[in-house]
């Protein structure tokens, strides 16, 4: 029961808290060291002068290996340190570090406040909160596109931010969840396609695909089931999802995206700007409603009830093991 009642306890503390000030977050260490091995295989790529494709990618896989390695076995040793002081305060402790790991609060809480800006008739306002969260440019979108912006960044993000660190909390505690989270900002951070990274940050972007590819596809079916209990079009969702989301660039992404644009009945993906570099992207479902404000409320609820209904399915998996 008791790993069981340790991602509970950890899933509402992010309900409740978020990610509070006061509490030191684990990412900006992570970016910490991101940064200086960065350093460190950019003084090797030099010094070896390493140009070859296959060369460059075998370097970068150190950056996964001293990263996320490093991020489980520091945390382990913390845990089982504190454990030899107190078992009470190490399963505190354990539960706070997984709460780190996901943002349900954030999520809901960015979207939400993208929302508010466009109810009050600030678009520059949203345009600049949606900045925020995404890494396309927003400065001349529309609210339809705000809006689309939105929606997608909330479907992405309940699995890299909820139920995939959750998924890896059930199998090995905080100390793989924070190495699950290590993982993801190795991605954000290198594992893009630009110049500086292409070669350098492949097994990055690699691992990450490969991290999210299960928790992804578990995650569809508390999604199908939260439409349907919300009064969505949890048919058109899995209609949609089995038709797009293949097309999405992200063999993960493309599954909750393509379900939340075919439970609200709206259609995501289509043309972005990166840095003035313009980005096509398939198009994930149909117009059969125009994108509105609403649709952000509605995917901020799919987010909170899927999320739920994730936990509390992956607790009676583990409590029955």
């Amino acid at each position: 029961m008791e790993p069981a009642l340790l991602l509970i306890t950890a899933y509402f503390l992010d309900r409740l808290l978020g990610d509070p000030s006061w509490f030191p977050h684990p990412v900006v260490a992570m970016g910490w060291m991101i940064r200086q091995v960065e350093k460190a295989l950019r003084w090797c790529e030099q010094v070896w002068r390493l140009q070859g494709k296959w060369a460059l990618r075998l370097l970068g896989c150190l950056f996964p290996i001293l990263v996320v390695g490093g991020v489980y076995i520091l945390s382990f040793l913390l845990i089982q340190g504190v454990a030899a002081v107190s078992v009470s305060l190490a399963w505190g402790l354990e539960a706070l570090l997984i709460a780190t790991t996901i943002a349900t609060k954030g999520l809901a809480d960015a979207a939400q406040g993208i929302l508010s800006c466009l109810r009050q008739g600030d678009l520059e306002g949203a345009r600049q909160q949606l900045s925020m969260v995404v890494g396309r440019d927003t400065e001349t979108l529309d609210e339809s596109e705000v809006v689309r912006g939105t929606v997608e960044t909330v479907a992405e993000n309940i699995v890299d931010a909820v139920t995939a660190p959750l998924f890896f909390a059930a199998i090995g505690g905080a100390p793989l969840a924070l190495a699950y989270r290590a993982v993801n900002t190795l991605d954000s951070m290198v594992g893009y396609q630009s110049q500086r990274y292409r070669h350098l940050g492949w097994a990055s972007a690699r691992l990450d695909d490969g991290a999210n590819w299960l928790p992804a596809r578990l995650t569809v079916g508390p999604m199908l089931v939260a439409l349907m209990w919300k009064g969505y079009d949890a048919k058109g969702a899995w209609q949609i999802l089995r038709r797009d989301a293949r097309k999405h660039p992200s063999p993960n992404s493309g599954m909750t995206e393509a379900a939340m644009a075919g439970g609200l009945g709206i259609q995501l993906g289509g043309t972005n700007r990166y840095q003035g570099v313009i980005s096509h992207r398939s198009l994930l479902g149909d117009s059969v409603e125009e994108r509105t404000q609403a649709h952000i409320l509605a995917s901020i609820t799919v987010l909170k009830v899927t999320t739920l209904l994730f936990t509390l399915g992956l607790s009676l998996i583990v409590w029955a093991v």
